[in-house]
């Protein structure tokens, strides 16, 4: 029985016997459910722990990360935050495959409390860069889907996976070391990605179990939590009890998504040939999928259970309220209208698909709300641009302002009695037109 199964089970059979032992009262049972889950607050009622504003998000690569990514720079712009972005020459990434460094970091974006955007992890530079209150975050994918994911997804871009015949997966995996580069540009790609992104040695050998181990206990001191996309809004509920956030906060919709017919079916002998090549992060995989639930048992069945579906009905509202009746439906890039709602694509032979607006938020002004509703399906590239653009012209306002506080800082308190001067002299220069600070003296 797979451990979703088992979840639900005790999920049902802790129900059946709170019913058989109440009466079967269900609306007793209903509340007892209800209030065995901390509390779904809006954080306006006095005592309440206040919501967790520094965040490092580790963005994996094909793992719903991008999908997370929208959340937290959501997040970031209604609460005033200040996101750490990529320089220019790197693009809308830490300048990846490189280890990342604080040189990264646009200068507009400083200093930071979030952190999202893909990067080769390291940590003591972002330790030097991020708040000490921050809070450590990743997700994971089974090792399986995630490398057929990006066999196709890189086809085009790493060389190990162009050197394949009719870029067969089966033909790669029959003997991938006859195509992998360990030390070209962009071989993490094909091997052990995860464990890349993580910082660790993606080419460590499969028998040094050891390193495996010591690198998965690395990683559980350094992220308070790792999410696994196959359990992406039990995952979600977890995180929103670490950061002590709303309900609202963890809204989503699935991003950089790649159609039906770009997928590949997987057999089992192609998934064990799949973890057997991808050792480490088949390891790094069971280690913190088990954490997952170990972390779930914590809070209780019945509590994520609700959890879960409160977040689902509050999806279903929110799309409802962005796009009417007619929920969005998912369109190739080409079907798209609006440019800053098309997704990039990796190559002809990948659709990846996005959404757009509707024909009455497609075009004149967007309200606030409409501008929420487009930040929700807006992608990754875009967004990045976006947020940048509207950071850098806080951060210009704010340097304007520097001088002028500057010198309300250094101005004496006035006194409340007045001072008795000698004559003035009519043939001295004015105090204002002698000050060092007669610039803004002349213009009050």
């Amino acid at each position: 029985m797979s451990q979703k199964k088992l979840f639900l089970a005790l999920i049902a059979l802790s129900t059946v016997s709170l019913l058989l032992h109440h009466g079967g009262h269900l609306m007793w049972a209903m509340e007892v459910f209800h209030l065995g889950c901390p509390a779904l607050h809006s954080h306006t009622g006095p005592g309440l722990k206040p919501k967790h504003t520094n965040v490092a998000f580790l963005k994996t690569h094909k793992t719903a990360s991008t999908t997370m990514q929208n959340m937290f720079f959501r997040f970031a712009e209604r609460n005033n935050l200040t996101v750490a972005l990529p320089v220019q020459a790197c693009t809308h990434q830490f300048c990846y495959p490189r280890s990342f460094t604080s040189h990264f970091v646009h200068p507009h974006t400083l200093p930071p409390n979030i952190i999202t955007s893909h990067m080769r992890f390291n940590k003591a530079e972002l330790q030097r860069l991020m708040p000490n209150d921050t809070i450590y975050v990743t997700i994971l994918r089974e090792p399986g889907s995630m490398f057929e994911s990006l066999f196709t997804y890189y086809s085009q871009h790493c060389l190990t996976f162009k050197r394949v015949p009719n870029s067969s997966l089966e033909a790669f995996l029959e003997k991938p070391s006859q195509y992998y580069r360990p030390h070209e540009t962009y071989s993490m790609y094909a091997h052990n990605t995860l464990t890349f992104d993580l910082g660790g040695d993606k080419d460590r050998p499969a028998t040094d179990v050891a390193y495996a181990q010591a690198f998965a206990s690395e990683v559980e001191r350094t992220f308070s939590l790792v999410m696994i996309a196959e359990y992406f809004d039990e995952s979600l509920v977890l995180l929103r009890h670490l950061l002590s956030w709303d309900l609202n906060d963890i809204l989503y919709v699935k991003l950089n998504m790649r159609t039906l017919s770009s997928k590949q079916s997987l057999t089992p002998d192609l998934l064990a040939k799949i973890r057997a090549w991808n050792s480490l992060d088949a390891h790094l995989y069971d280690h913190f999928n088990t954490s997952l639930w170990l972390k779930l048992s914590e809070l209780g069945p019945a509590c994520v259970a609700r959890e879960v579906r409160l977040l689902q009905q509050a999806q279903k509202k929110l799309m409802r309220s962005c796009f009417g009746e007619r929920m969005p439906r998912l369109r190739t890039a080409a079907e798209i209208k609006n440019e800053e709602l098309r997704p990039w694509q990796p190559s002809r032979t990948v659709d990846i698909v996005g959404y757009d607006l509707p024909e009455n938020l497609s075009h004149g002004f967007l309200s606030k709300a409409q501008e929420l509703c487009l930040k929700l399906i807006m992608p990754e590239v875009q967004y990045t641009r976006v947020l940048l653009r509207s950071q850098s012209v806080r951060y210009r306002q704010s340097i304007q302002l520097r001088p002028l506080q500057q010198l309300h800082r250094n101005q004496k308190p006035m006194k409340t009695a007045l001072p008795r001067h000698p004559p003035v002299d009519n043939n001295q220069p004015s105090p204002a037109a002698s000050s060092p600070d007669s610039k803004f003296t002349a213009g009050t």
